[in-house]
């Protein structure tokens, strides 16, 4: 009971966003609850293709998030493997930089993080924005991974070294694929991390053929910024994506846990 309350105060505000979002253009939001406008303007989602490039906001999006997922789950776990298997000082020296470091707010970084990216030529390219997947993208990341190398077994890991696989193999062939439930959480967290990110793209971006979804979404509201159903079918367009992904994540993690349950009976 308390998790279907839970779920409702969660779906209640989205499926407010999508009823605003087949509105007449230009009408103010209701001052009543209004589940299904009559009629309903699903014009709008068109509509907002021909106001902005969105499609094009959306396919740059599309490349920095398809990127920076894949490398940030090598990258955080492969720190993260090397930390599981240091020596007790330096690997608990290690953990508490991570926590220190996962506590440094954004603000604080960003001038540091601009200065660097001009020097090196980076600005207005998607190789700023895919700058910190080269580093994990956060430490949390690292962290998720690094718990769940923990939990395997040193037995297994020592067992791999002696038949003759090194470091990498013994990533890519078993602690990689034993941390599934590590893997989603990751990719879920930086793809919604990429996706959403609004701040980077209008520090580093100079070209607007280059601006992503979230800044395609403020161009629009500036446009007209009392135009509410179209800004809303923006965000529906924006959030689905996410939602989708959340859902196959919790299949995923619902097979996962049916495996488990199999082996351990």
């Amino acid at each position: 009971m308390i998790a279907l309350s839970v779920a409702i105060t969660f779906v209640i505000p989205g499926l407010w966003v999508l009823a605003a979002s087949l509105r007449q253009p230009g009408t103010p939001p209701p001052r009543t609850i209004e589940w299904l406008p009559n009629p309903a303007a699903w014009s709008n989602y068109s509509l907002v293709f021909e106001l902005v490039p969105l499609g094009s906001y959306l396919t740059n999006s599309l490349i920095v998030t398809l990127i920076a997922v894949p490398l940030t789950v090598i990258i955080a776990s492969w720190a993260a493997f090397a930390m599981a298997q240091l020596p007790a000082p330096l690997r608990y020296s290690l953990l508490a930089l991570a926590v220190a470091l996962r506590m440094v707010p954004l603000p604080a970084l960003w001038l540091t993080r601009f200065l660097v990216l001009s020097e090196l030529r980076l600005t207005d390219s998607f190789a700023a924005l895919l700058a910190p997947a080269w580093m994990g993208s956060s430490p949390f990341f690292v962290l998720i991974y690094y718990w769940s190398f923990r939990r395997m077994s040193p037995a297994l890991i020592e067992a791999a070294r002696l038949e003759g696989l090194g470091p990498l193999a013994i990533w890519a062939r078993i602690a990689l694929p034993l941390a599934r439930p590590a893997t989603v959480a990751v990719s879920v967290l930086t793809f919604v991390q990429y996706w959403s990110d609004f701040i980077n793209p209008l520090l580093y971006l100079k070209s607007e053929s280059r601006y992503t979804l979230a800044v395609g979404l403020r161009i629009l509201q500036q446009l007209d910024a009392t135009n509410w159903p179209l800004l809303m079918a923006g965000v529906v367009i924006m959030v689905l994506p996410i939602i989708a992904l959340f859902i196959l994540a919790q299949r995923a993690f619902w097979v996962e846990e049916r495996i488990a349950g199999v082996h351990g009976n």
